[in-house]
């Protein structure tokens, strides 16, 4: 009878534990999630994201065009005379196309939406510790610098990547042809 009173025990304290370091384990995400936010207020986060957002919606209209008019000219199977039929259909249709996308990327609850579901995305990957330590480095003089830089060197980074990318499409897409002729 005592070994069964022991062991009611014993499974009655690990089980209080476990309820115990489930709790220790919301308070912490609790805490994670406080300290995710003061990060990204320290971090002028909203006033940021709509300086992207606005810099991708005055960029949205030539990044379509790009990409519109690379698909109409690598296609092999349309002649010249049809690419330019469908360049001039793509310039005329295209501003009714991009302003729809300016007006979303414009919304300011998109920035809303994208903070509301980045902050538990922290609040995960860090702990409020690591949190608090990382909006310390950004209240600090290179840390502030650092977020003043960040949207134009994003822009510019954006604008490297698609250059980057662009050198790299017309021989892929050359080559794609080349494999389609030998099929």
């Amino acid at each position: 009878m005592k070994k069964i009173v022991v062991n009611t025990v014993a499974t009655a304290v690990a089980a209080l534990a476990l309820l115990a370091s489930g709790g220790a384990y919301a308070q912490a995400t609790e805490a994670s999630t406080a300290a995710a936010r003061e990060l990204f207020e320290a971090m002028n986060y909203r006033t940021m994201m709509n300086g992207m957002m606005q810099q991708m919606a005055q960029g949205i209209g030539n990044s379509m065009r790009a990409g519109a008019e690379a698909a109409i000219r690598n296609n092999p199977k349309a002649s010249e005379q049809d690419k330019q039929a469908a360049i001039i259909k793509m310039e005329a249709e295209l501003p009714a196309a991009i302003k729809p996308v300016q007006e979303m990327l414009s919304d300011p609850s998109l920035v809303d939406e994208v903070l509301a579901e980045t902050v538990p995305l922290y609040a995960r990957t860090y702990t409020a510790d690591e949190l608090k330590q990382i909006t310390a480095f950004y209240r600090t003089p290179v840390g502030s610098k650092m977020l003043a830089s960040m949207p134009k060197l994003m822009a510019e980074g954006m604008q490297i990547g698609q250059q980057v990318v662009a050198r790299r499409v017309g021989p892929l897409m050359q080559k794609m042809q080349e494999n389609k002729k030998t099929k």
